[in-house]
């Protein structure tokens, strides 16, 4: 009985997506998007430009724009913005980021800076955790200072996204210590653009209540925080889909299951939310119900979010991933995410 409702359900949903009744289109709400990455790529550090990693470029959003996108989420690394603790920014760098601010700006299109870290910096031959090496809060707090004033003009930036999946601290640090530096630090400089706040343990949404519920606590004196959680489907939720839809432990609903309590978290503390990865692969369409079902809830329940991932130098190997093409023909994921441009609230 369960897999006849299954097939009926998926036949729907199949039909549904032909249909250009089927796209939720709404004006008021907040958008979804995708993230865009490739300034994060490389283990060398500063590394090379075009060797290492690059920069997403105009290009990159011409099919997103095409698709009715309006955010995009750009991870980009510490290390390669500021060479040295605590000095100047690398205009090369900076530069480049900018270019692919004003080529969005002309297609109406957001951005969130994305600062894809892990609460780590690149130093002394290895990734050390903020608080360690001599790395202190105050030179991250720094840092994001430095790139409030620089990004601070430009009208379609998002938010700041103060730091990607925050993971395996130890008791003597605490992201929330670290967040609440770097948010009085851009305020000094920027009253007025949301700082986007991702949770602790990998910015897990089924871990939200126990890693990360302290972050209600943070204060913003321009009282504009949004909170950011990641939510994959599979089993270990890694986002790596190594096994099939069975043996990942896969059901239509099993996305809302693991995102419902950083909603209710979201709502019982009166707190705007935001879910900045999330992501299928395309070799079982019964994920894409899964998919489905995910966007509709966050949707309904006013919180928005970017897809993981598109950019220019994925690989075969990504299975979740979105490029732009696959082999020129898209890929069937993009069927269910243009259903869902903005949340209905």
């Amino acid at each position: 009985m369960k897999n006849t409702v299954f097939v009926l359900g998926l036949i729907a949903f199949m039909l549904g997506g032909c249909s250009d009744k089927v796209k939720e289109v709404q004006s008021s709400g907040e958008p979804f998007g995708m993230n865009v990455a490739c300034a994060d790529f490389g283990s060398i550090f500063p590394g090379t430009y075009n060797k290492d990693y690059t920069y997403p470029t105009d290009s990159d959003l011409v099919y997103w724009q095409k698709k009715g996108f309006r955010l995009i989420r750009m991870p980009f690394k510490w290390e390669r913005l500021q060479y040295e603790l605590g000095g100047e920014l690398n205009q090369y760098d900076l530069n480049k980021m900018k270019d692919f601010i004003v080529a969005a700006q002309k297609r109406n299109i957001k951005v969130l800076l994305d600062l894809h870290n892990y609460c780590r910096r690149f130093k002394d031959g290895g990734h050390r955790i903020i608080g360690t090496h001599g790395i202190t809060n105050e030179h991250y707090a720094g840092f994001w200072k430095k790139i409030a004033q620089e990004f601070m003009k430009y009208d379609n930036i998002y938010g700041y996204g103060l730091m990607n999946e925050p993971h395996d601290l130890p008791d003597s640090l605490s992201w929330f210590c670290m967040a609440q530096l770097a948010i009085d630090s851009i305020r000094t400089v920027d009253s007025e653009n949301t700082i986007v706040v991702g949770g602790n343990s990998w910015s897990s949404a089924k871990k939200w209540l126990d890693a990360s519920d302290t972050l209600k606590h943070l204060k913003d004196p321009a009282d504009n925080l949004k909170f950011e959680a990641h939510c994959y489907f599979d089993k270990d939720g890694s986002g790596t889909y190594k096994y099939s839809y069975e043996d990942e432990e896969g059901t239509p609903e099993k996305g809302v299951e693991l995102v419902s309590s950083f909603v209710a978290w979201l709502k019982e503390n009166q707190l705007k939310g935001f879910v900045g990865e999330y992501g299928i692969p395309d070799n079982d369409p019964r994920w894409e119900v899964t998919l489905d079902n995910f966007l509709a809830y966050l949707s309904e329940n006013g919180v928005n979010g970017t897809y993981w991932a598109s950019g220019p130098w994925w690989g075969k190997g990504a299975a979740m991933v979105v490029p732009t093409y696959k082999g020129g023909q898209e890929y069937p994921q993009v069927r269910v995410l243009e259903k869902y441009l903005t949340t209905r609230k």
